[in-house]
């Protein structure tokens, strides 16, 4: 029964990814970087989502930073990245990318075995360094142009393109048709609380600088995924792909 309607979800994602990959074609070149048609509604769900943050998951992530030490908090962060395996490895594999895909795989074992089940990155020490994959990415990486910009509730910012990324790699990972719901829902809510805890200066200093804040959440993501997908070595640092973002800049390995 499981496998039954786990089929069911993957044949109707790809239905509706086919209903509107018309869309997105037809603003990839043609349409300015910054294409947002829903601006309005998009501004009323990023209010939503700032408030959301506000009196929410700031308080909380401040809880959590006062209590946990630094190195507790980046353990967590080595965790849930490891636990992206599958969707980093398979997005590789969707992509054509077999040496990004075999530095997933042994990142995954090198962290899981000598990191601790991925408490500590060995891997990077190890030279094992690749950045993070995503639905979205692979789409982008076939042609695929981003439609229009979509602020997502909760999630984030986002486009048409990209927001198949959340239920295809839910797919990938296993959320909806494993039983265990419940906890990856659970697991993410902490990583939420944790990353906003690593970034409370940045986010409020982001916030600070921004004339128009909805504006530079919307710029520096769009920024970031044309980087990811162009495999770029300058990426902008610590964007949250769900809520927030900063305005400087990293060099990648």
């Amino acid at each position: 029964m499981r496998e039954r309607n786990a089929r069911r979800a993957a044949l109707a994602v790809l239905a509706l990814l086919a209903s509107t990959c018309a869309a997105c074609s037809a603003t990839n070149g043609s349409a300015r970087p910054d294409y947002d048609p829903w601006e309005p509604m998009n501004r009323g769900i990023f209010w939503f989502n700032n408030k959301a943050d506000e009196f929410v998951l700031e308080p909380v992530a401040r809880g959590w930073d006062f209590i946990t030490p630094r190195r507790v908090q980046d353990s967590v962060s080595n965790i849930f990245y490891n636990m992206r395996f599958p969707i980093n490895t398979v997005n590789n594999v969707l992509q054509a990318d077999g040496r990004d895909a075999g530095i997933h795989i042994a990142r995954f074992m090198v962290n899981t075995t000598f990191g601790l089940a991925g408490i500590f990155d060995v891997a990077s020490d190890w030279g094992l360094v690749t950045q993070e994959e995503d639905f979205g990415q692979t789409l982008g990486r076939w042609g695929l142009g981003p439609g229009p910009y979509l602020m997502v509730p909760i999630l984030g910012p986002s486009t048409l393109r990209d927001a198949f990324r959340y239920p295809v790699d839910g797919f990938i990972s296993g959320i909806g048709y494993t039983g265990y719901g419940i906890v990856f829902s659970g697991a993410y809510v902490v990583e939420a609380v944790n990353f906003r805890a690593q970034n409370l200066d940045t986010i409020e200093r982001a916030k600070e600088a921004s004339i128009d804040y909805y504006s530079a959440v919307r710029n520096l993501y769009l920024q970031r995924r044309r980087a990811l997908i162009n495999d770029s070595n300058q990426i902008p640092n610590e964007l949250n792909e769900d809520l927030y973002n900063a305005d400087e800049f990293e060099e990648l390995p």
